[in-house]
């Protein structure tokens, strides 16, 4: 198969399944005597972002696999779409997302130990309905309580490809910090580097153990919520 047919191929692929196709999945849609190699369709991919370089929509990797979706700068118009407004979330929802997600597995009880406040049963039952969250085990003591982690779908709702896309705690501070020194608004500083443990490539990241460096037991529920809203501004619609 020739390489600008295998790209149509794959691009009229990920226009149409309106959602996140690993390679392996890219892969499944062809029958096994024309099945490309791995690395030929990797290579299709690769071609087509340069395509969309000086396009509206790009073609990027995320939790899932890879995904054709509207670039951040086309925003502004193809919100017009839309009547809806976007989804807003409490302060407490954030704090406990940001939360699974810096300190992943996590028990409700550990959460509500660092926030000082009890969960709502609503604010877990929110996150599990939306798949950012999911039980990825018990914490064995008395009572067996669940632990959470997030999912794909919170990597791809986000525009992550990892976790290791979302800024440190300690860059929190840094930034939290100067803010107050200089008196500025760092509500559009976009997230900085992580490190976090590696996670998978292929059929997309798996929601990695989170490795922070520094003590675990102060209040951060406020910066690490802030990081998460952030990031959530920067979301933007796939193409279906």
């Amino acid at each position: 198969m020739e390489s600008d047919q295998l790209k149509n191929i794959v691009e009229a692929i990920l226009l149409a399944a309106g959602r996140p196709l690993s390679i392996d999945q890219l892969l499944a849609m062809f029958a096994e005597h024309e099945r490309p190699e791995r690395s030929d369709i990797r290579d299709a991919v690769s071609a087509l972002q340069a395509d969309y370089e000086s396009r509206g929509i790009a073609l990027i990797q995320v939790g899932s696999g890879y995904r054709v979706q509207v670039r951040e700068t086309m925003q502004p118009w193809v919100a017009h779409l839309w009547e809806e407004k976007p989804a807003h979330y409490s302060r407490a929802l954030l704090e406990t997302l940001a939360l699974i997600v810096y300190r992943q597995p996590v028990t409700r009880g550990e959460i509500e130990e660092v926030r000082g406040v009890s969960v709502s049963t609503t604010i877990i039952k929110t996150l599990l309905e939306r798949e950012w969250v999911h039980v990825v085990g018990h914490r064995e003591v008395p009572g067996r309580p669940a632990m959470y982690g997030t999912t794909k779908k919170f990597l791809d709702y986000f525009s992550l490809k990892s976790l290791s896309e979302l800024p440190s705690l300690a860059e929190l501070r840094d930034l939290n910090e100067i803010g107050r020194e200089l008196e500025l608004d760092l509500s559009d500083i976009p997230g900085i580097g992580i490190e976090l443990t590696p996670a998978n490539d292929e059929a997309g990241v798996e929601a990695a153990a989170v490795e922070v460096e520094g003590p675990t037991d102060e209040p951060l529920a406020d910066d690490v919520a802030s990081a998460i809203e952030v990031t959530e501004s920067d979301n933007l619609a796939t193409l279906h």
